[in-house]
């Protein structure tokens, strides 16, 4: 019998929490919440969602530092590091920035954390009465000068600084760590990065099957949110999503066929034709992973990008390289302090920034994996990680939207870095 894809589970899940928490709702009256054994209906829905939180949160630090390691052994250790990988990450950077920046906008423009001039916190079932000591905190995170940001890249104690959740201090020590293993004798730098090569694949299997979970803890966080607020959360959250989908539209459809037509001289819209293909399936899978062959496939094949620069600049992108995940990352946790009732300041909306750049590179390319770039960014800002479970309602759609747009910058950068090499293809102008 064939399975039920996974986004099919997670939407069969919501519709069952928006039915079980409107019961609830309704049968709690009086201030007597509906319950069973004494046990309240509530409290079931909210333990299963914090389990559900908690295994997230249980896979950040071995998860981010095990896929940055092994990304920076696979670019230290390529001998196409000179031109071509310079030339492959100075775009990937770039782009990445340039999505970042456009979601900040447009979320800042928009401000769908605010309905009717007020924060939408209480309809979100999160405590926005908390704003103020929220606000307090984050201004002890480092407001102030923007230069404390690299202090924390730093940290004394990465130890100490991973179990307190600093995650901007473990990604550049995981950044250097990785690099400077492929600096190593071959008798000690190969069984060095087989460690890390397993570390790697045993936590995206442990992400996976965790994810496996996902309809159960997305049923009680959702069924939760409705239970305590009805239907009042829908609105506020579809303003969200549908501002992330602009501002994943004009990445995807402004800026990335604006750099093909102007720096790679080639026919925007035909190429989007030809890696069709690869979008697609990045769309119903959500997988940056599982959407490679394809993705080498349609350049190779269609756009007639050749297989030396495929074959390094699209494996590297699948790991590093998240236009619209990084997008996504920044615009969530905007919107969270926003439904708090928080004005961040320049100072912190530069550091969701980078360290949306900086996660962007160790999210892992499996469905939903943003989650747990999304909670190291409320970390190292100082908002609530429990805040993730508002955005589940509408996450898996927009997975699939953030997905595809990976997969359309990572062939963009294919296309591009052809074309500086001299090579010819089927959609220049």
């Amino acid at each position: 019998m064939r399975k039920l894809p996974l986004h099919w589970q997670i939407l069969i899940a919501i519709a069952l929490a928006a039915v079980a928490g409107s019961v609830v709702k309704q049968f709690s009256f009086g201030g007597n919440e509906a319950a069973i054994f004494g046990v309240t209906y509530l409290s079931i829905f909210e333990y299963i969602g914090t389990l559900f939180l908690n295994a997230l949160k249980m896979i950040i630090v071995p998860l981010i530092a095990s896929s940055i390691v092994v990304g920076m052994q696979g670019i230290g250790s390529s001998g196409n590091l000179g031109a071509i990988g310079i030339r492959t990450l100075v775009f990937y950077a770039t782009t990445t920035l340039l999505a970042i920046l456009i979601g900040l906008a447009l979320i800042n423009l928009v401000s769908p954390g605010t309905f009717d001039g007020r924060p939408v916190g209480e309809l979100l079932a999160i405590d926005d009465d908390d704003g103020p000591a929220i606000g307090a905190s984050i201004e002890t995170k480092g407001a102030g000068d923007v230069a404390e940001i690299f202090i924390r890249m730093v940290p004394p104690n990465i130890i100490k600084a991973a179990a307190e959740g600093q995650m901007l201090g473990l990604i550049f020590f995981a950044l250097l760590f990785g690099f400077f293993i492929t600096k190593l004798p071959d008798n000690l730098r190969d069984s060095f990065s087989r460690f890390w090569e397993a570390t790697f694949q045993v936590m995206m299997s442990m992400t996976e099957w965790i994810m496996k979970f996902a309809p159960i803890g997305v049923f009680g966080l959702v069924a939760g949110v409705i239970a305590k607020t009805g239907f009042a959360a829908a609105k506020p959250l579809a303003i969200f999503s549908l501002t992330v989908f602009a501002a994943l539209c004009v990445h995807a459809l402004v800026i990335l066929p604006l750099l093909l037509r102007y720096v790679g001289k080639v026919k925007p819209y035909a190429t989007i034709k030809a890696v069709s293909p690869a979008m697609l399936t990045a769309f119903s899978t959500a997988s940056s992973s599982a959407t490679l062959p394809v993705t080498m496939r349609s350049l190779e094949n269609n756009v007639g990008v050749s297989n030396s620069i495929s074959s390094f600049v699209l494996p590297l992108g699948a790991t590093v390289n998240m236009n619209g995940t990084a997008l996504y990352e920044c615009a969530a946790a905007m919107f969270i302090a926003q439904a708090y009732g928080l004005d961040l300041s320049l100072g912190i909306q530069f550091t969701i920034v980078v360290v949306a750049l900086l996660t962007s590179i160790g999210v892992a390319g499996v469905p939903s994996a943003s989650l747990v770039a999304i909670a190291i960014i409320l970390g190292a800002v100082g908002l609530p990680v429990e805040a993730i479970g508002v955005l589940l309602v509408f996450d898996r759609v927009l997975d699939m939207c953030r997905t595809s747009v990976n997969i359309w910058g990572d062939a963009v950068c294919a296309t591009i870095i052809a074309k500086m090499r001299g090579e010819k293809t089927n959609v220049d102008v």
